[in-house]
Order: C-alpha cells, then structure tokens, then sequence
C-alpha cells in the first residue's frame, strides 16, 4: 500500500527534473543564436530564435526585432508587430516599448497613438529609457482627446530616460528644465542580455 504513493513521489520529482533540464536546454538555444548573430550569421540566429519563440519571449522578440529590419530574413512589418504584440502581451518590457513605436511611427498603418499609450505606460514603469522618452514626449505637448499636457511629467520621464544613458532626453530636459523633484526610481524587471539588449527599437 505504500509503494503507489513512493512511485508517484519519484515520478513527480522526474518530471521536475526534465521541466529544469528543458529550462537549461532552452537557455543553451537562445545563446547559440546569440553566438550566431554575433559571428554575424544573421540567417541562422533568426533559424535558431524562431525556432524557441514560442517558449521564449527574448528569443520571440528578437524575432519580432529582425523581421521589423530585414535582418537575416525578408522585411516583414506585419509579421513583426504581431510577434511583438505576443510579446508585449506576455509582459515583456522591450516588446512593448517597440511595439509602441512602430505604432508611433506608422509602420502598420496610420500612426496610432491611442494604441501606443498603454504600452508605453507599462515599458516606461518598467523602466524602458525610449518608453520613458516616448511617453516623456507625449506629456510634454499633451494629445487630444487622450493625455493632457503635463511639463513636470514630462520631466521626470525624461530624467528617468537620460539617468540611463539616453541623449535625446539630456536634450529635451536642457530645453524644458529639469524636473522639480527627483525622478521616481521604480525596479528593473528580469531581462536576458541579446544582441538588441541595449539598442531599443531600430
């Protein structure tokens, strides 16, 4: 009587096992993408990323970030913003913070701000530096209809986007003045470094 709950015991911690083993097994994928792009065999790191995008959001934004460029792969603006938006939706900082400016951009139909928003709101909280400038850029002149004009936002956005090393930002809080309060810190979520870590949206 008390073999069935020892046999259940150790096929629970077997599939435990696996589920951490398939972890590692993914971890070493997405990096040999990473090795790929860098040894600048584009085509293969997209192979390898496209692979695993479904299973994991670095590698599917990634995916997403080549196909907005025609990098490695065939351009392909529709496909890319719904990658994106997979991601996004998964909560992925970087995924929304470039989903949010192709939508700003008009690289899928007409420039859409009311979309962008929510996401740059949440790549901005998250502390994205081209969320907080975008956003920053949309309190500093207010849109219609959807977000009023507020300068002191704008500033805190932009200190946020220039204490981690955006220009663009230095330049609008040389114009409009520097915040009159310290800019809120908010924590950094978990990110795994890739070849478009620090770049943002292209």
């Amino acid at each position: 009587m008390r073999a069935r709950p020892l046999a259940a015991l150790c096929l629970s911690l077997l599939l435990a096992a696996c589920a951490v083993e398939s972890g590692a097994q993914l971890a070493a994928t997405f990096d040999r993408g990473v090795e790929a792009y860098d040894a600048g065999d584009k085509a293969r790191a997209f192979q390898i990323w496209n692979r695993i995008a479904d299973q994991d959001l670095a590698a599917m934004r990634n995916v997403a970030m080549m196909l907005r460029r025609g990098d490695g792969v065939k351009q392909d603006l529709n496909a890319a913003a719904n990658m994106y938006r997979r991601a996004a939706e998964a909560g992925l900082p970087t995924a929304q913070a470039d989903l949010a400016d192709m939508l700003l951009k008009g690289e899928v139909g007409p420039p859409n701000v009311k979309a962008a928003l929510p996401l740059l709101q949440a790549a901005a909280a998250a502390r994205h530096p081209i969320a907080q400038f975008n956003l920053g850029q949309l309190y500093e002149t207010g849109v219609d209809g959807l977000l009023a004009r507020d300068l002191e936002q704008a500033r805190q956005l932009y200190a946020a986007a220039a204490g981690r090393g955006m220009k663009e930002a230095e330049e609008r809080l040389r114009a409009i003045g520097p915040p009159q309060a310290p800019a809120a810190a908010a924590p950094a979520g978990p990110r795994r470094p890739g070849p478009f870590d620090a770049a943002g949206p292209g």
